[in-house]
């Protein structure tokens, strides 16, 4: 492939579920959604918000914030960017009907959106919310005009899969899109930064790594997200590739059904076992989590206690060590708590959205084994593992969680807030823990401006879920991505793959 060829195609681990923007809060549909669209404040590669179609904002009073707009920005139809276009945006957000994981999870805070004139906009919140700035950093900007319609969100998510109304001021625009097959953007010659260099991406869903790699060496495409960790020295020598990585960031965890049901997948008893804090902790204390990461990863991720980097604001100091394997502990415990010839269990995976995600799912249920808890996997692609895992139809599965804000507020409310769609509370809590404690010491939090002070609220919250067992930590993911000779991007904290950011080396 010619270093300096127009187009520039690019392997991805996994297809977007949707381009609508605003349905699934979901690192692929996200990353896509940055190809066309651009939101007011954008996370740069280390998660520092940084101005985008907002050139500057500020808190006037503990519940207002001003974001002043660029002007002269115009969508990739060459109609004009101004406040109408945040009014609607922002509002439209809560109208998505059957969001799997709600991006009201970002704006539940904000009370009102309102344009002072068409280049200012001012947002009040319910009560002073520090991450409101990274918050936004989520919820892209789309053009009241292209994007009305009939529904109450105007155009519909089946409609936008179609193509219908996806008109941003990002820096490409859209060309065609199948599921199952390639995304393909074209360069948006109306945008108003700096020009990517290439006149049309494609991105191509190839879940299997092994597959990706071998387009890649074979020059089919120019980049590959996660490539094999079992070859990753290969590569590192290989004079025609490069190797980008970023900071661990994202945690891989395992989310229990803590639901007094029947619990699906779960056989051997009348009862849900998750529900009792001894079998929780007898399941976390059962995995090696060092052995995954230097027998499954490759050494490219870092063992987790907690969920989220000890670096994170709000991280729990007493979580930051991975706990030690106690195979007898946890047998005992399971004894305990009334199941000492243990139980079945089905553990779903997605196969392919996570980096060697099926062969983690495998191992922990090998190690869940050793200790009684008889354990199947079940694993789909990442499509159907979403919807199974929305529908509540695995007692246990392995999930992730990215977070880009550098604080640990936004994987708690998400991950162990108790669920509540209207809220934009616990949209990703499949598991559907709920602890009032953890709920309260939350929304103390999410009012506290004084970091410190905010941390340390935190790191109470993250403490109590972890020593409840409420969810299981097993690693934080290294991101990894390799290129042809001759390109160079900068591995991103959020793991996005941007085409805008990947340029010819010389």
């Amino acid at each position: 492939m010619p270093l300096h060829a127009a187009d520039l195609m690019i392997g991805i681990k996994s297809e977007p579920s949707s381009l609508d923007p605003q349905f699934h809060v979901l690192a692929t549909n996200m990353q896509v959604a940055f190809t066309m669209f651009e939101p007011l404040v954008m996370m740069d590669a280390f998660a520092s918000p940084q101005p985008a179609l907002a050139e500057s904002w500020e808190n006037v009073s503990p519940t207002e914030w001003v974001f002043n707009l660029r002007k002269d920005v115009t969508f990739s139809d060459g109609s004009p960017f101004t406040a109408e276009d945040v009014l609607f945006s922002f509002d439209r957000v809560a109208k998505v009907p059957n969001s799997p994981s709600a991006y009201t999870l970002f704006t539940r805070q904000i009370e009102s959106v309102e344009a002072i004139d068409d280049h200012t906009v001012k947002m009040t919140t319910f009560q002073p919310y520090p991450l409101l700035a990274a918050d936004i950093t989520s919820v892209v900007i789309m053009s009241h005009l292209a994007a009305a319609g009939d529904a109450p969100e105007g155009k519909t998510t089946t409609e936008l899969n179609r193509g219908e109304g996806l008109i941003g001021t990002g820096p490409f625009k859209f060309v065609s899109w199948q599921k199952g097959a390639d995304f393909v953007v074209e360069r948006n010659p109306n945008y108003w930064g700096d020009a990517p260099e290439w006149d049309k991406v494609t991105m191509r869903p190839m879940t299997n790594a092994a597959a990706r790699a071998a387009a890649l060496l074979s020059g089919d495409i120019a980049v590959m997200e996660d490539p094999p960790t079992a070859n990753l020295s290969d590569f590192e020598n290989n004079p025609d590739l490069t190797i980008a990585k970023a900071p661990a960031g994202r945690v891989v965890y395992i989310a229990l059904d803590q639901q007094d049901r029947e619990s699906p997948g779960i056989s051997g008893t009348d009862t849900n076992p998750l529900m009792d804090a001894r079998v929780r902790e007898a399941l976390f204390i059962s995995i090696d989590r060092h052995g995954i990461v230097d027998r499954v990863m490759g050494g490219l991720a870092e063992p987790a206690g907690d969920l989220v980097p000890a670096h994170f604001l709000g991280s729990s100091p007493d979580h930051a060590t991975a706990p030690t394997v106690d195979v007898e502990r946890a047998k005992a415990l399971l004894a305990e708590a009334g199941y000492p010839g243990g139980f079945s269990i089905v553990l779903g995976s997605p196969n392919g959205r996570y980096v060697n995600d099926v062969r983690i799912a495998q191992t922990i249920a090998s190690m869940w084994s050793r200790i009684g808890v008889t354990t199947e996997v079940e694993a789909s692609a990442p499509p159907v593992f979403f919807q199974n895992r929305d529908e509540m139809k695995y007692s246990a599965y392995l999930g992730a969680w990215g977070n880009g804000s550098g604080e640990n507020l936004t994987t708690l409310n998400a991950l162990v807030n108790t669920y509540d769609r209207e809220q934009g509370k616990g949209t990703a809590n499949g598991g559907r823990y709920s602890n009032p404690e953890v709920d309260a010491l939350l929304a103390e939090a999410a009012s506290t401006m004084d970091d410190a002070a905010r941390g340390a609220i935190l790191s109470k919250a993250d403490a109590v879920v972890l020593d409840d067992f409420g969810i299981i930590p097993v690693h934080y993911e290294v991101p990894v991505w390799a290129l042809r000779n001759g390109l160079t991007m900068e591995g991103r904290a959020d793991q996005y793959t941007l085409p805008q950011y990947i340029v010819s080396a010389e």
